[in-house]
Formats: C-alpha cells, structure tokens, sequence
C-alpha cells in the first residue's frame, strides 16, 4: 500500500472520528439533565466535565504510556488556548448569552464558530475556500437554526451584551480547533487534550464552590453519571475530535461538528418524548446532505 493510499485511509477515518465526537458531544443532554435533577447547577457541571475527563485522561495515560505527559514550559500557551481561551470563555460567554438573550439565540449563535474556523482556517493554515465548502457552511448554519427554533421559539428578549455574548461563545468554541491544530504540531492527541482540561479546570475554579459541589455528591448516582459524562461525552469525544484534526482540515472538522445538535434532537425525540416537527426534519435534512457535500471535498 503506497503513502497515498495510507494518506486516503486515514482522512477518511478522521471524517468519522469527528462524526463520532459530534454524536458523543450530542447526547450529553441526557447527562446532564440527571445532574440537573440532583441540584448541580450549570457552570458546576461544566466544572465536572473538564475534572472527569482530566482525571479519566491521566488514569489512561499513567497506564499507557507516561512519556506523553511531559510537554515544554514554552508550549503552555497552546493549552492556554484550547483551555481557557477557547473551553473556559465559551462556557462564560455562552452561560451569559443564555441570561440575557435566550436559549434559542444563544445556541444560533454559536452555530457561527465553522464560520469563524472556516476564515481563521484560511487565514493561518491557507486552506482552500471551495464552493462546495461554502455551500456545506451555509447549509449546517441553517439547518442548526431550524432546529433550534424548532425547540425553542423566537420570542424572548434580545440585548446587545447578549448578542456580543454569543458571539464571543462561537469564537471561543472556535479557537480549539485553531488552538488545537497548533499544539497537535508537537504533541500526541491524548496529550493536547489532556492539557486542555487541566488548564480548563484552573481556570474554571474561580467560578465554582468546591465544598457545595462535594455536599451534592453525597449522592451515588451523581457521582455515576459525572464519570460517564467526563468520559463518554467529554473526554472520549475531545479525543477523537483532536485525533480528526491530525488528518482533517480545521474547516472540515468544523463543519462536521453540526451534526451535534441534530443528534441532540433525536435524543429528545426517541427517549424524551418531545414532539416531531417539521422545522426538526427540515433541519436534520438539511444538515446531513450538507455532511455528505464536505464528505466529498478533497
């Protein structure tokens, strides 16, 4: 088997690596919804996600090979990246676009970080800016924005804080990838996102009450379904969307990524009971035909 063969394989496992991380990231609904019932609050979940996932990374790695812990004092400013510049301010950003927009404008909102990769792709990495890219890009946004109304409505207040909120969430969502290509340059991918929690969780304790979230842990099944969240839709997710980005263009990668909330939806509509609509099936439509268009881009 020649290098270019070997080359085609690996892309094509990158495509759905990313589409498995998509489908892992989209099912954290269920979740976090348990965690919701036994009184943690939202930025305490996020908190528990990145700890998790740390912690269920350093297990892994301890055990697999410690050599890829060590990494250079003068590449901390990757994991400042992906860790606080993108993880830690998206969260913030996103919890106030929520209290002062809604939910429904927060999350269309978000939806503009393959947007922002896209360009940024363009920008350091000169990628190429194909039609059929653009044509994928503007197909997911849509398809998101149908499903999100489709969930929430449109009536709810809007203010310019919120607005710059929201858009400082999908650039701080963005930045992993852009973050993320530069740290996979030099290290491993379990490595990068390992580093990734740990700065994330130092820069989210400013924002937690440690003692409380013990209290709530007084309860067996918040402390199962905290290990499930951090390992299944966090840690194994951000590893396999890491592992995609070593063989997948950051704008592809991206792109793929709006299959999340669609997957989110099914989720609500085959265990949550919620209603089928019409804006929902226009929407998942839209979006995987838009997958199967960047799914062709060579």
């Amino acid at each position: 088997m020649n290098e270019e063969s070997i080359e085609n394989i690996m892309k094509r496992r990158a495509y759905y690596y990313v589409i498995c991380a998509a489908v892992c990231w989209g099912i954290i609904g269920i979740f976090v919804k348990k965690l919701n019932s036994f009184g943690f609050g939202t930025i305490q979940i996020v908190f528990i996600r990145a700890f998790c996932a740390a912690l269920s990374l350093i297990i892994y790695i301890l055990i697999k090979d410690r050599k890829i812990v060590k990494i250079s004092l003068c590449d901390f400013k990757y994991f400042v990246g992906t860790g606080w510049v993108s993880l830690v301010f998206f969260n913030c950003c996103y919890f106030i676009a929520i209290d002062k927009t809604s939910l429904s404008v927060a999350a269309i909102l978000l939806y503009t970080s393959p947007t922002i990769v896209v360009i940024l792709s363009v920008i350091l990495f000169k990628e190429k800016m194909t039609s059929k890219k653009i044509a994928s890009l503007i197909m997911t946004f849509i398809g998101c924005i149908l499903v999100t109304l489709s969930l929430q409505g449109t009536g709810n207040k809007i203010t310019f804080i919120g607005i710059l909120a929201g858009l400082g969430a999908g650039l701080g969502y963005a930045l992993y990838s852009i973050f993320g290509m530069y740290a996979l340059r030099k290290y491993d991918s379990i490595t990068v996102t390992l580093y990734t929690f740990i700065f994330a969780v130092i820069g989210l304790i400013p924002f937690i009450n440690i003692k409380e979230i013990i209290n709530l842990f007084s309860n067996s099944n918040a402390i199962y379904y905290s290990i499930v969240l951090g390992i299944i839709s966090t840690a194994l997710p951000f590893l396999l969307y890491t592992k995609g980005l070593t063989y997948l263009e950051t704008s592809k990668a991206s792109i793929i990524t709006s299959l999340e909330p669609i997957v989110a939806t099914i989720i609500g509509i085959v265990l949550f009971n919620e209603p089928i609509t019409f804006l929902k099936i226009a929407g998942i439509s839209v979006v995987v035909y838009a997958l199967f268009i960047i799914r062709e881009i060579k």
